[in-house]
């Protein structure tokens, strides 16, 4: 029996009461700022791998804590489950499922020096400090701790290419900060470092090291508040003569003597180029010491483009979720130049200013598929800036970026998803950068033999014995091979879109209709036996992260085309309802980011990013509804672990961000955007020219989300899409909500996404 007690329900009723016609008022309102919706230690629990710490959109600093535990969960160097500080670094990676960066580290201490971090065993041993977390924010743009072990209260914010701090310090003759060029993070080591002391307020210096990326160079600039008493280096842990040092493992300590509360204050500009460039950054972008003004600064840059959307939602949680997943789309790609223009290219040359701002980090076979067609609505300048990038990687290594990271090409993952991004811009009327050297790009990339491409070419296949992960890799290709024939359609290119289309068609080589599933093929008669769809990439190597039946449905280009590779309709519901339900063992070994899991759909990771939309080609809309709004609410919260899979760089932020707003872009180019079930009840999307797209949803509910109406600019609008020009165009939206599935809307052929009208 559950017994109430009456007098503390009432007084939460009353409390309820009031909290939420308040919290509808402050939506009518305009916030102060939109980032106090922003939670950035969502995704930091879990296998989420998020960057925590300061930053403004896009920018080349990522200044943040850096724990002492490492392992998988620690690929961005901190997760919410530990309570150690080993120094804050001004690069990190932002949920890659690999570890890097970690430049240039600094940590502040009090007392005797020790140079080793030390141990989670041993808390002594060396600098490191444990903090509490009712002693630690973050915000965008600032984060701050307490470092109990010294009574240092450690504050941090950032331009695009400087990271400035505060520590304030206890009173004490010996007060240090250490600056660490050895400490990396995940796979990254040092290669050769540099430290100098220029004068009593400034050190410079450079860290080259090796990682994922295999040739990666940072130089930095710090410049300090406060004269520098006593400076010395180490080779590691041991002291050497003189205010330089050149090694591989070089650290250096400062000391002061400060006051109770006395505030020390850094400014740590980097750059690709040099330790000038990494000054000139400095006194560009940071020129005084006015820290509270920076972190304004920063959170007005945030604001400014959390504010391309503005939603109303039913509940603070929904806010959070949202403006969170914004926030996590525009971490990366980052900024790599120098406030200059110049920048380091691939092929190991200083670049001057190109008209366009380089970036990096370009986590491709994630973001292709809704973070880089997210920022076509709200971000065009990104866009151009991003394809303009791309395009000076292949003039520089002759192939357009695989997943690129400082100057370096990683060749991680499979296909060249760069192709997509490309030919999406295209398509969509992009014009900031060569569209003839673009469309040279995308078709010389695919013309390669490289990665399994010869066999594209010669046989219309990979064999699974020639080529790792063969599966993946060549439905991958079909999907860049069709996105290159709609843009030399689009170009008036007949050839061209001729044989690409042939290409474009090849994932049907892949699939064993005996099996009913993709398999991998080892000749024109022969598959790879024994074959089950549970298994999945560690134990026979034919997929990447996944098995058979996520990557049956690998087909976003030609949705059609499978429905009838699978036998029609009928036998397309019943398989795709199987995913769902499926159950089966992955193997012992089975990946990590094999998560999210709905049956053997896996949301957690990206090739079943597009899978819930499928329904609506043919005709059962109310079917997307339901898993789509199943995933939006329970695989994403407002707390650390709100993250079901690794974050990989704003992708599965990105599918949040569209999913709540209604619609999803399946094809991987061109503007058709799926309409599923919104969990807002409003939005409003700023699109270029200083227009409006506004979407209404009525009667939204946990139990009102199928779709019965959708009215397109005053108009009925029957059709279960809606186009990316209908979009930028700007206009109204209204969708009505029911708790039961329509017998109408979006059910007849010709209101079904379909190859045509991709």
């Amino acid at each position: 029996m559950i017994k109430f007690n009456f007098p503390r329900l009432l007084s939460a009723l009353v409390v309820s009461a009031f909290v939420l016609p308040v919290f509808a008022q402050q939506q009518l309102k305009k916030p102060l700022s939109l980032t106090q919706y922003v939670d950035p230690l969502i995704g930091s629990g879990f296998h989420g791998h998020v960057f925590v710490g300061a930053n403004v959109p896009f920018g080349a600093v990522q200044l943040g804590p850096v724990n002492i535990s490492e392992g998988w969960d620690w690929c961005s160097g901190y997760h919410i489950s530990d309570t150690t500080i080993i120094g804050f670094s001004h690069t990190h990676l932002s949920g890659t499922g690999i570890g890097d960066l970690g430049d240039v580290m600094f940590m502040p201490t009090t007392g005797p020096l020790k140079l080793g971090k030390g141990s989670a065993k041993d808390l002594e041993g060396g600098f490191l400090s444990t903090f509490s977390r009712k002693n630690e924010i973050v915000k965008p743009g600032y984060y701050k701790v307490d470092l109990n072990r010294y009574g240092i209260k450690a504050e941090l914010t950032t331009s695009k290419r400087v990271g400035m701090h505060r520590y304030t310090f206890p009173a004490t003759d010996a007060a240090n900060i250490i600056i660490d060029l050895k400490q990396g993070i995940g796979w990254d080591g040092p290669m050769e470092t540099y430290i100098e002391k220029v004068d009593d307020h400034t050190i410079a210096g450079y860290r080259f090291s090796k990682g994922w990326a295999v040739d990666q160079r940072i130089y930095f600039t710090a410049v300090f508040s406060k004269a520098i008493k006593n400076f010395s280096v180490y080779d590691s842990i041991t002291v050497k003569p003189g205010t330089s040092l050149k090694a591989r493992n070089v650290k250096a300590a400062i000391t002061f003597a400060t006051a109770k509360n006395e505030t020390v204050l850094v400014k740590v500009g980097i750059s690709p180029v040099s330790i000038a460039n990494a000054a000139l950054n400095i006194k560009t972008e940071i020129p005084d010491w006015n820290f509270d003004q920076v972190v304004k600064n920063a959170d007005q840059q945030w604001d400014k483009e959390l504010q391309k959307i503005t939603i109303k939602a039913d509940s603070l949680s929904q806010l959070k979720k949202f403006y969170t997943a914004m926030y996590h789309t525009m971490i990366a790609p980052s900024i790599f130049d120098d406030i200059n223009g110049e920048y380091w290219g691939t092929d190991k040359k200083v670049h001057q200013k190109q008209g366009f701002n380089n970036l990096t980090t370009f986590s491709l076979w994630d973001t292709y598929r809704a973070n880089n067609p997210l920022s076509t609505i709200i971000h065009p300048e990104h866009v151009n800036d991003m394809v303009n990038s791309m395009l000076a990687i292949y003039k520089q290594q002759g192939s357009l970026p695989v997943w690129h990271l400082m100057a370096n090409e990683t060749n991680c993952m499979v296909g060249y998803s760069a192709v997509p991004v490309i030919a999406d811009a295209i398509l969509k009327g992009y014009k900031g950068f060569d569209t003839n050297l673009a469309y040279e790009a995308m078709k010389t990339t695919a013309m390669q033999d490289i990665r399994g491409t010869n066999f594209v070419k010669k046989l219309g296949y990979i064999p699974a014995d020639s080529t790792a992960e063969s599966v993946s890799m060549g439905l991958e290709y079909a999907i860049a091979d069709w996105s290159i024939a709609q843009t030399a359609k689009n170009m008036g290119k007949t050839a061209d879109y001729e044989y690409f289309s042939k290409r474009g068609q090849y994932y049907k080589n892949y699939y064993n209709s005996k099996s009913g599933f993709m398999q991998g093929r080892l000749s024109e008669n022969q598959w790879r036996t024994p074959y089950t769809p549970f298994i999945s990439i560690h134990e026979h190597g034919d997929f990447t992260e996944g098995n058979g039946w996520q990557y049956t449905f690998l087909v976003p280009q030609d949705v059609n085309g499978l429905v009838s590779l699978l036998g029609g309709e009928s036998k397309f519901d019943i398989k795709l309802d199987s995913l769902f339900i499926a159950k089966g063992d992955m193997g012992a070994k089975a990946s990590n980011d094999i998560s999210g899991l709905i049956g053997q759909y896996a949301h957690g990771n990206e090739p079943s990013h597009h899978v819930t939309y499928l329904y609506n080609y043919i005709g059962k809309p109310w079917k997307t509804a339901e898993k789509v709004r199943y995933i939006l609410n329970d695989f994403y919260t407002d707390k650390p672990d709100g993250i079901i899979g690794n974050e990989d760089v704003g992708q599965m932020s990105a599918w949040y961000v569209f999913s709540a707003l209604g619609f999803y872009q399946v094809s991987p180019a061109g503007g058709v955007y799926v309409l599923g079930s919104p969990t807002i009840n409003s939005a409003e999307i700023k699109v270029a020219g200083g227009k409006t797209f506004k979407v209404t949803v009525k009667n939204n509910s946990p139990e009102n989300k199928y779709i019965q109406q959708v009215i397109l600019n005053g108009v009925n609008y029957t059709k279960s899409y809606i186009k990316h020009q209908d979009i930028i165009k700007g206009g109204t939206m209204t969708i009505v909500m029911g708790n039961k599935p329509s017998s109408v809307w979006g059910v007849k052929t010709a209101d079904r996404p379909s190859n045509a009208n991709n």
